[in-house]
């Protein structure tokens, strides 16, 4: 088996097509069935026949689909060691959600990374949905963020910080000189202004949507939950925030809280790795650095990054 028979068979896998899986290699299509092709006579297993449905899998050919994933990713996981043991650095490669990315991982990075001159931090943004396979295929190191609904037995789930959410208007806003907590109805029909949370099922601002049941046009989503708060302060609509992270505003008048049934949720931050055993060195010292004292205080503190210490690497996608 080859590096890229293994990459064409995982991408047909992930794509469910090998028409896809071409286009998204830049490669043309005979060539992936070429690839499969090797597979399947080297293995003995015909992998996947194509159904009405889409491609329909063997047992043989799901085994191999999680075995390419991962060993692709210990490949290039090798490629970088490689390189980073040459130029006497090493690289921590962290998968965050966006609020957490946001409000806590600054201090977080700055403290850790300050701790060894030989090592840099890369952040990158993900849906939380995703951590389990990001880590099994060695995209990523370390991923952080609102727990997944459920953790491989390979990884080490690690709750290290509380927080609490909460819904906040400017002080000009109608709802803000309400003596007694606003309702549903009243809320539903306000704008919302929110940040790249928002998107997707996990965490605690989709829940806090989903159980108001705010319709989609009243919805704005920014590119960061800052802006939306900024907005929020001009009384363009409700914001959604982490409240250690607008105490100041609160206390400056700035911003006003509001009170409601299902507003306020709390929530914790968790630290997902694999094992000590699989895990980089670096990883597995963060997963024991996050639950100390320093680290929650610089977390909350939310220092800025020395620039020669952090090399951020955030994807961020822009919604209408």
């Amino acid at each position: 088996m080859t590096p890229a028979q293994l990459r064409a068979f995982s991408v047909t896998v992930r794509l469910g097509s090998v028409k896809a899986a071409a286009a998204d290699l830049a490669v043309t299509e005979a060539a992936v069935s070429m690839h499969i092709a090797h597979l399947r006579r080297e293995l003995g297993d015909k992998l996947f026949s194509r159904t009405a449905n889409g491609l329909a899998f063997t047992p043989g050919g799901l085994r191999l689909a999680s075995r390419a994933a991962e060993m692709l990713g210990l490949q290039d996981q090798t490629i970088l060691e490689v390189k980073q043991a040459g130029s006497g650095r090493r690289l921590l490669r962290v998968a965050a959600s966006s609020l957490f990315a946001e409000y806590a991982a600054p201090g977080l990075i700055e403290l850790f990374a300050g701790r060894a001159d030989d090592l840099d931090v890369e952040l990158s943004l993900h849906d939380p949905q995703r951590f389990g396979l990001l880590l099994a295929e060695r995209a990523v190191d370390v991923a952080i963020g609102p727990r997944p609904a459920t953790v491989d037995n390979a990884m080490i789930c690690t709750p290290f910080l509380n927080y609490q959410l909460i819904a906040v208007v400017g002080a000009d806003h109608p709802l803000a000189s309400r003596s007694g907590p606003a309702g549903v109805a009243d809320m539903r029909d306000q704008t919302w202004l929110l940040g790249p949370s928002a998107v997707g099922r996990a965490g605690l601002v989709p829940l806090v949507i989903r159980r108001l049941g705010v319709p989609e046009h009243n919805q704005r989503i920014f590119q960061s939950h800052a802006a939306a708060i900024d907005e929020a302060k001009h009384g363009k609509g409700i914001a959604l925030a982490v409240a250690f992270a607008v105490a100041k505003d609160l206390a400056d008048g700035d911003l006003r809280e509001l009170n409601g049934p299902q507003l306020l949720v709390r929530g914790s931050w968790s630290l997902l790795a694999l094992g000590d055993r699989e895990a980089l060195p670096a990883a597995a010292e963060l997963r024991r650095f996050v639950t100390t004292p320093r680290a929650t205080q610089a977390m909350l503190r939310g220092a800025g990054v020395t620039p020669g210490r952090f090399r951020p690497a955030i994807h961020v996608t822009l919604w209408s």
